[in-house]
């Protein structure tokens, strides 16, 4: 029951399924390749610049747009790899995670009775920040088990009231990598209409079996209606530490940042110092991940192999899919509740990332972990 007299803004949105089952898992002594967090630590540099800048009394507020040099050491990045030149005063703005940075985005665009396109399964942040904008989220359905759009079925949810498209690639939680077809054809759906783009690509360096990220940064007419939101947290293995950044075309940055201004103002500036430093000081730590994970994926589909786990296609991100049903026939929710609570390995239920709870009896682990954890994650999962 909401506070009297004030009506929920979102009433059928309970606590995020990330905490209950970290909860659960720590409630029950379980091994938590649930929540996507590494349990390893980040670079010791990074860690040794941080200390510095704090130290050199860089401990006030930062400029609200983020500090120059890691806006600046972000330009270089993007230019390298994506061939996309960001202006650093105007179209590049540091933000606190990239959940910030998505729900700022959709802030300054998302009106009362605009219509949003996300793609189910669907990370759990986007539709709650639609909504709490006045906005109607539009689902098209990634196809089972590949999780790939169907471009006739999403060209077919465009209508008049369509202010946005949510992309997330490479996939939470799938794992699923877009290819150029797939960014040719949402670039041919977007085309002469006012529809603006928003590109969740946080697990952009975790590519595997040399496929490449396609970024919306690489193609010039889908960047001029886009933003993409990034992760340093995801990158350097600091995810608690809460810090992103936001690409967009100087007059949806001019929009982007009013909101920004007022929702979080600026962000931990000593760390934003230390990050520019590293980036600089070590531009391959990022180029590394895709096969620092991919041996993390492996081991972990090793692991599996002699389980009753059915593990689906991993073409990027750190989470993999596996399904269940020659383990059990219960809905996913329960499966993943008994597999914490009963046999003591936390993971994440699928179906909770489906508007309508889709059930394909499939669940999620994390293979962001040391070996040693993922070694005895897997002995429990072989015991079913």
């Amino acid at each position: 029951m909401g506070f009297p007299g004030i009506p929920s803004r979102l009433p059928q949105v309970g606590t995020t399924i990330f905490t209950v089952m970290s909860r659960l898992a720590a409630e029950h002594g379980a091994i938590n390749l649930s929540q996507g967090f590494p349990d390893f630590a980040p670079p010791p540099r990074l860690l040794e610049r941080v200390a510095h800048h704090m130290a050199a009394g860089r401990n006030q507020y930062a400029p609200m747009a983020g500090a120059l040099p890691l806006r600046e050491a972000i330009a270089e990045k993007v230019a390298a790899l994506y061939g996309a030149r960001y202006d650093v005063e105007d179209e590049i703005t540091v933000t606190a995670g990239a959940t910030h940075g998505i729900y700022t985005a959709i802030a300054a665009c998302v009106r009362p009775g605009d219509e949003v396109i996300v793609f189910a399964p669907v990370y759990d942040s986007y539709v709650p920040a639609i909504e709490l904008n006045g906005g109607r989220a539009v689902f098209a359905t990634l196809r089972f088990p590949d999780y790939l759009p169907d471009w006739d079925e999403v060209r077919a949810l465009v209508g008049p009231k369509t202010r946005m498209i949510v992309i997330n690639t490479p996939h939470n939680p799938s794992g699923a990598v877009w290819s150029v077809a797939d960014m040719a054809a949402l670039e041919a759906l977007v085309r002469d209409t006012g529809i603006v783009v928003l590109a969740d690509e946080v697990y952009e360096h975790m590519v595997f079996d040399g496929g490449r990220h396609e970024s919306v940064a690489r193609y010039p007419a889908l960047a001029e209606r886009s933003f993409v939101v990034s992760s340093f947290g995801k990158t350097y293995h600091i995810t608690g530490w809460k810090i992103a950044y936001c690409l967009a075309p100087r007059a949806l940055t001019a929009e982007f940042r009013k909101a920004h201004q007022f929702v979080v103002f600026a962000v931990n500036h000593p760390a934003q110092l230390a990050l520019a430093d590293f980036m600089r000081d070590d531009p391959g730590f990022a180029a590394d991940l895709a096969e620092f994970y991919r041996n993390k994926r492996d081991f972990l589909r090793n692991e599996l192999a002699g389980s009753r786990f059915e593990p689906l296609p991993c073409a990027g991100t750190y989470f993999q899919l596996a399904r269940y049903d020659a383990v059990g026939d219960e809905p996913d929710t329960a499966f993943a509740r008994r597999l914490t609570v009963e046999h003591g390995v936390a993971t994440i239920p699928v179906s909770v990332f489906y508007p309508a709870g889709d059930d394909h009896r499939v669940v999620r682990f994390c293979f962001a972990k040391n070996e040693e954890t993922l070694a005895a994650a897997g002995k429990r999962l072989r015991s079913l």
